[in-house]
């Protein structure tokens, strides 16, 4: 899980995949339940690294920030965590560290109040932005997401904008509607990097 573009390294004397499994033992180490029982963990992440350090990551630092961020959300989806908001992840400078050494903090924020924003990444990597509107997903070709796929209902799910969430609610489909391969009952409120399937298709949640 903590591989993938971590292997091209950079220049410096860490190696990206030690930063991966930081984040994933943040993640362990200060999880926390909420009032619906759910088990919460930290959704921004902030790591420090010599001067030296920061600058050997130059050539890779937006595609391992990016790469940071998504091993969070699989490993959530992989141990049922939920994020309270979109996940970032920040690589700092910190002059007092040697190089070799570095250090995380973490915390969970909240997504902005008001209305939220997100999108729907699909299999072809386009992205349907959502906003202020119900987006309907279903078989109908003027579905916000039309899927051409005889498992899927005419109707089958929409996701419904409520306060800075997004509410995915299957419509009475046939064959129901999954997140992160578990089938919802009524509504279901969704996280950042959350997996939405409908019959073969999988759409991606992510929060902004």
């Amino acid at each position: 899980m903590v591989e993938g573009v971590f292997s091209r390294g950079g220049r410096a004397s860490i190696k990206p995949v030690e930063l991966g499994r930081r984040l994933l033992r943040e993640m362990d180490d200060h999880r926390s339940v909420d009032v619906r029982g759910r088990r919460i963990v930290p959704n921004e992440f902030r790591f420090t690294l010599s001067a030296k350090d920061h600058a050997g990551f130059g050539d890779i630092d937006e595609a391992l920030v990016a790469e940071l961020a998504e091993t969070a959300r699989e490993y959530a989806r992989s141990e049922h965590y939920h994020f309270m908001g979109p996940v970032t992840v920040e690589l700092d400078v910190d002059n007092s560290l040697k190089p070799g050494r570095f250090n995380i903090q973490s915390r969970m924020k909240e997504s902005g109040g008001g209305s939220g924003a997100g999108s729907l990444v699909l299999p072809s990597g386009q992205r349907v932005t959502l906003g202020g509107k119900v987006t309907t997903i279903g078989r109908l070709p003027d579905c916000t997401v039309p899927v051409n796929d005889p498992n899927v209902s005419r109707r089958h799910t929409e996701v419904r904008p409520i306060g800075s969430s997004f509410v995915l609610v299957d419509l009475g489909s046939t064959n129901g509607t999954k997140v992160n391969g578990l089938r919802i009952n009524g509504e279901h409120v969704l996280n950042d990097g959350d997996i939405v399937s409908v019959g073969a298709t999988h759409l991606r949640f992510e929060a902004s």
